[in-house]
């Protein structure tokens, strides 16, 4: 449920993407929608919206979700104030990679790294393993970022919109497949001691 509610700001920033030049009256108050823009505002809000919900739900907030929130207010806001959006076209890649970031230097600070403290209470795995999923989020964290500069860069505005909301829902499921694959072995072992 938690992952769902993560895709309806981007869900919303496409569907309001693509009113663009469409007109809404509610109330007397008239709005023409402005592409990007428009677009962006409204990703301001769901996401404020989306991470009150997730605290109404679940009583907690996971830093990612709060870092995520800052990161969406911040480039959202230079965007709607520059009236620019390369702000926000930035603004994947400098979150991706400073999760690589934090998920690759947890790998030499303490006795765990991010992924065993995060999970590591709910699944056993061997050491080796943990190093194994966190490497892969770290890969995962800095390809993301870098695909999304090319898509940014090498395509045009439209296209990389449809491409945030398709990659984030591709590779979030190839991610998550991945990650079960890797742990999947391990749990039969477990259930089985």
């Amino acid at each position: 449920m938690k992952q769902l509610l993560e895709f309806v700001p981007i869900a919303l920033f496409f569907i309001v993407y693509n009113l663009d030049g469409e007109s809404v009256s509610v109330l007397g108050w008239t709005h023409q929608f402005d592409g990007i823009f428009s677009a962006t505002a409204v990703l301001m809000i769901a996401t404020v919206l989306q991470v009150a919900i997730t605290y109404a739900l679940t009583r907690e907030l996971e830093k990612r979700l709060l870092w995520l929130l800052l990161a969406v207010l911040a480039f959202g806001a230079l965007t709607l104030v520059f009236r620019n959006p390369l702000f926000l076209f930035w603004k994947p890649t400098i979150f991706n990679w400073a999760l690589a970031i934090v998920f690759g230097a947890s790998q030499f600070i303490g006795d765990k790294n991010l992924m065993q403290r995060t999970l590591g209470s709910q699944i056993h795995l061997p050491r080796a393993v943990w190093t194994r999923l966190n490497t892969l989020w770290v890969g995962y964290f800095a390809l993301v970022g870098a695909l999304n500069l090319v898509v940014a860069y090498g395509y045009s505005e439209e296209t990389w919109v449809s491409y945030k909301l398709y990659s984030a829902i591709g590779f979030t499921l190839l991610l998550t497949l991945v990650t079960a694959l890797i742990i999947s072995p391990h749990l039969k072992e477990d259930s089985n001691t």
